[in-house]
């Protein structure tokens, strides 16, 4: 984008669970666009999260931001620890007086995924974990950030979650990451009803196959060589890069009408479609649109052509 093309110039964005991933690229987009962007996460370059990757940071994010032509702000938060998080927005506050979009991005639960495994005999512990850093972080994060989003009208809240409300109204992987993911689309319902009534809105955004850093390095694979992990996982010829979901996110964060998506849950494929952006390469896969193909005729193997 040149100067004169930055819709979202004045923009004050908040972006919780921006280390790697869908958060860092939706921060970056959002930084492309113009905006402002304060970046949160545990992992800095001086100390690492659970989730025990040093290579991606929260500082890093916030110059990328800046390097794409926005202001990246680094700010080291645990969104479970509630006066941390209370910090952070009176920061946001005493620096900029506004906050325009809420990205609730936490997450780091992976680790404590167990498959194939039911309830009964799933650690108890291990699914609270999930539930604590993909629910609780976002009730947080939003009762304490919404009174500073509301100030001014038109502000905007997004739940990122994993699938569409159509594709979890099947049983995911295991049972607490189930609910953990549900959880989102139904607060993004629910805060979009608060919301009417001082000209602010909330969505839920899902990417599809996302080939985020965690994901590549799970399967042995590059960005480079991403493609040799279809041998692995035939839907992986419909995956995608972090930056689709970012600029189908930023789109609609400078969308005027972007009312119309109030409590909905929107995949980075109709994202694009709508928006008409393209993910890094240039192509625009459909994941979820896909599944649906294949729900819709189960014992077939649905031809991938036309959904990339």
């Amino acid at each position: 984008m040149t100067d004169d093309n930055k819709p979202l110039t004045g923009k004050i964005a908040l972006v919780a669970g921006a280390t790697r991933g869908a958060g860092r690229a939706i921060a970056v987009e959002l930084g492309a666009a113009g905006a402002t962007v304060y970046v949160t996460g545990r992992t800095t370059r001086e100390k690492v999260s659970e989730v025990g990757r040093p290579t991606e940071t929260i500082e890093e994010t916030a110059e990328l931001v800046t390097r794409a032509g926005g202001e990246g702000v680094a700010v080291p938060t645990d969104h479970l620890e509630i006066e941390r998080v209370r910090a952070l927005v009176e920061r946001i506050d005493r620096e900029r007086g506004q906050l325009d979009v809420l990205v609730n991005d936490v997450w780091g639960g992976n680790k404590f995924l167990d498959f194939d495994t039911p309830v009964w005999e799933l650690d108890l512990e291990r699914g609270l974990r999930m539930l604590d850093l993909g629910v609780r972080t976002h009730l947080i994060t939003s009762a304490v950030a919404l009174p500073l989003l509301v100030r001014r009208p038109g502000g905007l809240v997004i739940e990122v979650t994993d699938g569409t409300a159509e594709s979890n109204r099947t049983p995911r992987e295991n049972f607490y990451y189930d609910l953990a993911k549900n959880a989102p689309i139904r607060m993004a319902y629910l805060l979009a009803e608060e919301l009417k009534s001082v000209g602010g809105t909330a969505v839920a955004v899902t990417p599809g196959f996302l080939r985020s850093e965690e994901m590549l390095d799970g399967f042995g694979i590059t960005e480079e060589n991403w493609r040799d992990g279809i041998k692995i996982h035939r839907h992986f010829a419909l995956s995608e890069t972090p930056v689709y979901l970012g600029r189908g996110v930023a789109a609609l964060v400078a969308d005027p009408e972007r009312e119309r998506w109030a409590g909905q849950a929107l995949s980075s494929g109709r994202l694009a479609k709508e928006y008409g952006v393209t993910d890094a390469d240039g192509s625009r896969p459909d994941l979820w649109a896909y599944m649906a193909a294949e729900a819709a005729a189960p014992g077939t193997q649905v031809p991938m052509d036309g959904y990339r």
